[in-house]
């Protein structure tokens, strides 16, 4: 069996673009295949991540690189969606059909084009991944997430301040990635204030709490052994994870994120790890609470005791786990099929010193989880630098 590797990568800028989802694909698809040194001829098999639901009348997106590239018209060419972990599916489907022997290379691209449509458009899509016959009534997906953290509150006490410090990272980590929607750092007092320009979203979700409706695209290349062995660049996976939680918040305790936590435990447990050992995390902050669950869903503080992380330094740039260096979804933005190989193109940039933003010093081991729906979907990855 093969292990794939990362070997090349091209990461679009998120925020509002008025090109074609086509042409957006097309371009970081062209410079990820020539970073990797190789030919749009040489790639075996294509895999897009792209939610759309609703978002484009154009469907069939697994078809509009070969409309681009004549070269890959006939390439196989698959699909994927998975709500917010679309991006991660794709990768994980050509992962497993390089390391089963079928593939030798694979184009991953991850896009996703949502400024286009109406906000009412956007809300009715995004909060399709919830479970609508029982979650309807929250209105939208920041509803979702706002009766989490409100949950939250109620059993461990009012975390407004924590959200607030962890919003401020990550805005102040997104303020030095040229790649990032939102290039500013808005400090925690804003982030803290509810305010004309902060107010209530989905209380207690503040604007400051939630992500950004963004457009982008993303392209890795993968390869098998022998090829990557040749290639400039090489991030492998020392260990993978993927688990399911059932989707109806009313039948699990949504704060314990338990699909989240097996996904992160198998990937360690194959890493031969323990999670202090990464050198940085770039997680799904799609809202602040979502960040917070994370850290003790991965153990690395007991619930109810997030804020310990924050209140320390610790998921600082320059803390024991840097967590969101990129800016996290929070300031990069979150275009929904762009996200999960997002994650995975700036591990590895992060891996082999060519960071766009924050440079981490001297990294080694990278962990990533992206997840669709409350913790519905779950990916975890163990990345770590071959050359």
């Amino acid at each position: 069996m093969s292990s794939p590797a990362i070997i090349g990568w091209s990461h679009g800028k998120f925020g509002r673009s008025e090109s074609p989802l086509p042409q957006m694909m097309a371009d970081v698809a062209r410079d990820a295949i020539a970073e990797a040194g190789l030919e749009p001829a040489d790639i075996d098999v294509i895999h897009v991540g792209v939610f759309n639901n609703g978002l484009s009348r154009q469907g069939f997106e697994a078809a509009l690189p070969g409309t681009v590239f004549p070269e890959l018209a006939r390439t196989p060419a698959h699909r994927h969606e998975n709500a917010c972990a679309t991006g991660s599916a794709a990768i994980f489907a050509a992962h497993d059909s390089i390391a089963a022997g079928r593939h030798k290379t694979a184009l991953v691209i991850g896009a996703e084009r949502m400024t286009q449509a109406s906000g009412h458009d956007v809300n009715e899509v995004l909060l399709s991944a919830s479970y609508r016959e029982e979650e309807e009534h929250f209105k939208s997906f920041a509803g979702v997430f706002g009766e989490i953290a409100r949950q939250y509150f109620d059993r461990y006490g009012d975390h407004s301040e924590t959200l607030a410090k962890i919003a401020a990272k990550n805005h102040a980590n997104g303020a030095q990635n040229p790649l990032a929607h939102m290039q500013k750092d808005l400090g925690f007092d804003f982030c803290n204030t509810v305010s004309e320009k902060n107010p209530y979203v989905a209380e207690p979700l503040r604007r400051t709490d939630c992500s950004m409706v963004s457009d982008g695209a993303v392209a890795l290349v993968m390869a098998a052994e022998d090829v990557a062995a040749s290639a400039p660049l090489a991030v492998s996976w020392r260990g993978m994870g993927n688990a399911n939680d059932v989707l109806p918040l009313s039948q699990r305790d949504p704060l314990e994120m338990a699909g989240a936590r097996a996904a992160m435990d198998q990937a360690l447990n194959a890493a031969g790890i323990g999670i202090d050992e990464l050198d940085f995390l770039e997680t799904h902050d799609c809202f602040t609470i979502a960040e917070l669950l994370e850290y003790e869903a991965f153990g690395l503080a007991a619930p109810g005791q997030g804020h310990t992380l924050l209140d320390d330094g610790v998921t600082e740039v320059g803390g024991r786990l840097p967590v969101n260096p990129s800016g996290g979804l929070k300031a990069k933005g979150h275009p929904i099929g762009a996200t999960g190989v997002s994650m995975h193109a700036l591990a590895a940039a992060q891996l082999t010193g060519r960071s766009p933003g924050i440079q981490i010093e001297a990294p080694e081991l990278a962990g990533v989880f992206n997840m669709g729906g409350a913790a519905v979907s779950n990916f975890a990855s163990v990345l770590e630098r071959v050359r």
